[in-house]
């Protein structure tokens, strides 16, 4: 894969944790139960996690992470409506919210899973962060439906 394709890939991902990263960080702050704002800590804190592995791997390779954000991430953001959810302060509107995010989290995995000739330290990192994105979309949507 030609370096310039490999440094957006990797941007699209990272834009898509920082999402993920800021819209639980978010959802923890305004939920009112207990075991939900840990839940929302531990996957803010596995997204921040996750873009420092990326981000590591763009510097072993020489790409340079993209600091004003991608047009497909910004045009996309998957967690632009959780603030009007945590408004409402409702437990079920926001997981909602954190699914709609979890959705588009795993379809960016599943394309950069795609992605041919991929440098293999990458490739592990995707394959692994892919599997902890999978378990916490499971894990929100079950909170979710638990939640009706």
């Amino acid at each position: 894969m030609e370096a310039k394709a490999t440094q957006a890939l990797l941007n699209e991902l990272v834009e898509t944790l920082k999402d993920g990263q800021n819209g639980y960080a978010d959802a923890m702050t305004d939920v009112e139960d207990a075991k939900l704002k840990e839940t929302f800590k531990k996957y803010a804190a596995q997204r921040s996690e996750y873009i420092t592995e990326i981000e590591d791997q763009m510097f072993k390779l020489n790409l340079k992470p993209d600091e004003s954000g991608s047009v497909t991430a910004t045009i996309h953001r998957a967690w632009i409506d959780l603030k009007a959810a945590i408004t409402s302060k409702d437990n079920t509107a926001v997981l909602n919210e954190c699914e709609r995010g979890e959705d588009y989290a795993v379809k960016a995995y599943q394309t950069a899973l795609k992605a041919q000739d991929l440098p293999s330290a990458v490739k592990s990192v995707i394959e692994k962060q892919y599997q902890g994105v999978q378990e916490a979309h499971n894990t929100i949507k079950a909170l979710r439906d638990s939640s009706k």
